[in-house]
């Protein structure tokens, strides 16, 4: 009750909305009250929070609301920002708007119910005319993105044209960067000045609690020290062991048994779909700090519709390896040689089903990776330079995309980006302008990865397959190999104190 209140004084206070006489032509649509507990990473209860919100399936497009769509951060951005403040020595700090739905202004007439519980006496007929957005509206994160963005672009921030939720600004030489994950604002910068004058500048404007040095975001537990930072997410990898009741279970010291294939029709029986989806959309969240499980998890996710008792046992297995590394995430640390570079791979015709590769690409700035992606590719190759070629045209384009973002957050890189390849004809087709009759199939790609390395901002790169770090995102690999890339991807336990 004590919650309730709290929402509906909030959203008093933020004249939100107006009790009004029910118009005859207009309907109102109806609301509802939504309960959570809030926990700490440790698992005690920080707060009970009501949330009232609207019925928004009972919006009609083209009467109720028409633009939806609102940007949030990539996690890619936010550990590419956790690297580049452990790189730089600087505390990335986190605040919380709010209610945040209920800044955004509405450009629709929108009338909503009076809530359960808190009818007016007397005026029990009428209804509410919405000012502002709440939560549960179709364009209620639409409206506040608005709202935000016009804020701080007056408050002299420049938006990335490569990622719409981060933000820079620099008076003299000195850096301030917001990153907005919908009512969520991570603040990081060379000066706690900086820092502390923009949450004041936030907080003359919003309601916001300060949070002080980020902790714990999105599920994901941050430990800041002195040019280190460390992420990992032990607190939810203990909540999938309780949930499917494997907190007893055995470890497992690798992902994935090194010769296992999958296909559709294996001839086992059915497994429990609803089951099976539970545990490999729970495995996915966990690859936000642990690419290590990324090409296990990324091979499980395409037997959704089809999973068999053999899937079943392999996702298994997955959660006996992070009972066995369950405090294991990335660290990011201060180096010397401080450059942007990447590792591009591939299996050849590793799917059974369709004989399609697989691509993976990481990229780094010298400690941990930040960005990795496990995937399969949607052509089929018909030799391994093309399936190398096709993974490394997706790398060249991350790697493009990570350069701006540097550009933005003035760290400019100047020299080429090295992706590093394990396979020498790739190389070969993309650096000598001759046609050879295997390329006729993937021209587009051809043309593209030439301009690139032709214009200096990528260079591919040989290296062996030794040192192909990526090669721990296309297959499995036997335990000593995948330590060995596992350590070299930055993954390690919560309690080494080695150094980077």
């Amino acid at each position: 009750m004590d919650a309730m209140k709290e929402e509906l004084k909030m959203i008093e206070k933020n004249q939100t909305w107006e009790l009004v006489d029910k118009p005859r032509h207009k309907r109102a649509i109806g609301v509802k009250w939504v309960y959570r507990t809030k926990l700490n990473s440790d698992g005690s209860i920080n707060k009970h929070k009501a949330r009232l919100v609207v019925k928004g399936y009972a919006q009609m497009f083209g009467v109720d609301f028409s633009e939806t769509f609102a940007p949030v951060a990539r996690l890619d951005t936010i550990r590419m920002l956790l690297a580049l403040a452990a790189q730089k020595g600087w505390n990335i700090h986190q605040m919380d708007v709010k209610s945040a739905f209920l800044n955004g202004y509405l450009e629709e007439e929108i009338f909503v119910e009076q809530p359960e519980g808190f009818i007016v006496k007397g005026m029990e007929e009428k209804v509410y005319l919405l000012r502002k957005a709440l939560y549960g509206l179709k364009q209620a994160p639409r409206a506040w993105y608005s709202r935000i963005d016009s804020h701080l672009l007056g408050l002299g921030f420049t938006k990335s044209l490569s990622e719409f939720t981060l933000y820079f600004r620099k008076v003299c030489d000195e850096t301030l960067v917001v990153s907005l994950y919908v009512d969520d604002l991570l603040v990081t910068g060379s000066s706690m000045k900086q820092i502390d004058n923009f949450k004041k500048e936030m907080k003359d404007v919003f309601e916001m609690t300060d949070l002080g040095r980020m902790t714990f975001f999105l599920g994901m537990e941050v430990q800041q020290k002195q040019n280190e930072i460390f992420i990992c997410q032990q607190k939810y990898a203990k909540e999938i062991l309780k949930n499917f009741k494997m907190e007893e279970c055995n470890p497992s010291a690798t992902p994935m048994n090194q010769n296992e294939k999958f296909c559709k029709k294996d001839g086992a029986a059915k497994a429990d779909e609803r089951l099976y989806r539970t545990i490999i959309g729970c495995l996915m969240y966990l690859t936000a700090t642990r690419p290590d499980i990324m090409n296990a998890v990324s091979l499980l996710s395409r037997y959704m519709h089809c999973a068999s008792e053999i899937h079943f046992q392999a996702a298994k297995r997955i959660v006996r390896y992070v009972k066995g590394t369950i405090d294991y995430g990335l660290r990011f640390c201060q180096v010397k040689n401080f450059t942007l570079h990447g590792y591009s791979d591939s299996d050849w015709a590793g799917c059974v089903d369709d004989m399609r590769s697989t691509s993976g690409y990481c990229f780094s700035f010298g400690s941990a990776i930040f960005s990795w992606c496990s995937k399969k590719q949607e052509v089929i190759a018909q030799y391994t330079a093309e399936a190398e070629y096709v993974v490394a045209a997706a790398a060249v384009n991350q790697a493009l995309w990570i350069r701006k973002l540097m550009a933005d957050l003035f760290m400019e890189q100047k020299e080429s980006t090295q992706i590093l390849v394990d396979n020498q004809a790739a190389i070969s087709i993309a650096n000598n302008p001759v046609f050879h009759g295997k390329t006729k199939h993937f021209k587009l790609k051809l043309y593209f990865l030439r301009e690139v390395q032709k214009e200096g901002e990528i260079q591919l790169v040989y290296c062996k397959t030794e040192s192909q770090n990526a090669d721990i995102l296309t297959k499995p690999l036997p335990k000593a190999r995948y330590e060995f890339l596992r350590q070299r991807l930055g993954v390690c336990s919560s309690k080494d104190k080695e150094e980077c």
